[in-house]
């Protein structure tokens, strides 16, 4: 029987997050089956959209992940004090309502390919949160990466040309996925902080939940309330898809894997949602992706596994937002 002060977490007496033994291995197991969840994220939701609005599909995908949470929600009781829920709480606000209808709309005015592309710019995002919130310091090559990250995405955004059906991509829609991620990589930091002293169970799922209570007031007042009648089955299909797989159990994977490798190790892991998201659009819903959009998809990816795969040499990300 572990000591409740020092060595047990409150929830259901489970042994404290910082006494776990780390599996490395399983760890970026976990991150790259979430990495890989994640690209048909977008692919899903432009399904979705074919038939609802982006409030209406970002509220469906959160009812079916908070109903795949339910049995977690039963035998994981939260036990978190005021300062904590106040954290939890602005991390579900930031990370569920504020990031995922900004990334949709997003979504709604570019295509899979290009949205799925800026991702790529997600671990160079978690790079300079650790030179923003911690003491390291990115040298010489971790400043040209990023440069070659910035290059990449101005390629991708300046190359988009409509499709024979009149849709393509757009600048207002690729900065908005990149507006996205900035807020993304907030709920992440936020998230890794409360896991500290919390298990990535109990922060996954009541984060989850509160985003999506937040949802419930604002999607009917903004969009009006979720239809129900002549909703497609493949819409159905792709919003339970969304939910489950795309944001419950990839949620629960990636945090997971944060308790056990750091968080710019884990990060490599995130480039397979750009690669796995634009060879769905492309092969699946005919998107069309130019030459300067290739060679810009190539630069964030390299750069961004030149960020996340070379030895750790400075202060450890575990000191993030110390």
């Amino acid at each position: 029987m572990c000591e409740p002060a020092k060595m047990c977490d409150p929830e259901k007496m489970l042994p404290h997050p910082a006494t776990l033994p780390r599996n490395r291995a399983l760890g970026f197991a976990a991150c790259a089956m979430a990495g890989t969840l994640w690209g048909t994220g977008f692919y899903f939701g432009k399904i979705a959209l074919m038939e609802m609005s982006v409030g209406h599909m970002v509220f469906y995908r959160f009812f079916f992940a908070c109903i795949g949470l339910l049995p977690i929600m039963v035998l994981h009781p939260p036990a978190l004090n005021a300062r904590e829920w106040g954290v939890l709480l602005l991390a579900s606000f930031l990370g569920v309502p504020l990031q995922f209808l900004i990334q949709f709309q997003g979504l709604a005015r570019t295509t899979v390919s290009h949205a799925a592309l800026m991702v790529g710019t997600m671990p160079v995002l978690l790079a300079v949160g650790a030179t923003l919130f911690a003491k390291e310091k990115m040298d010489a090559i971790g400043w040209i990466a990023l440069g070659c990250s910035t290059c990449g995405a101005v390629l991708i955004v300046v190359s988009g040309k409509p499709s024979a059906s009149g849709a393509g991509p757009s600048l207002a829609g690729d900065l908005l996925v990149v507006l996205s991620l900035v807020i993304a990589l907030v709920w992440i930091l936020l998230n890794k902080r409360l896991m500290e002293s919390h298990s990535a169970i109990v922060i996954t799922t009541y984060g989850l939940v509160a985003g999506f209570l937040m949802l419930c007031v604002w999607v009917p007042l903004e969009d009006g309330l979720p239809p129900i009648a002549h909703i497609s089955l493949k819409v159905w299909i792709a919003l339970v898809a969304s939910g489950v797989l795309c944001t419950a159990t990839t949620t629960l994977l990636w945090n997971y894997g944060l308790t056990q490798v750091p968080a710019s190790q884990a990060g490599v892991f995130l480039n397979i949602e750009p690669m796995m998201g634009s060879l769905l659009g492309v092969l699946l819903l005919g998107d069309v992706l130019g030459p300067a959009a290739w060679v810009g998809g190539g630069m964030i990816l390299a750069a961004a596994i030149t960020l996340t795969s070379r030895p750790q040499s400075h202060v450890e990300d575990e000191h993030l937002i110390a």
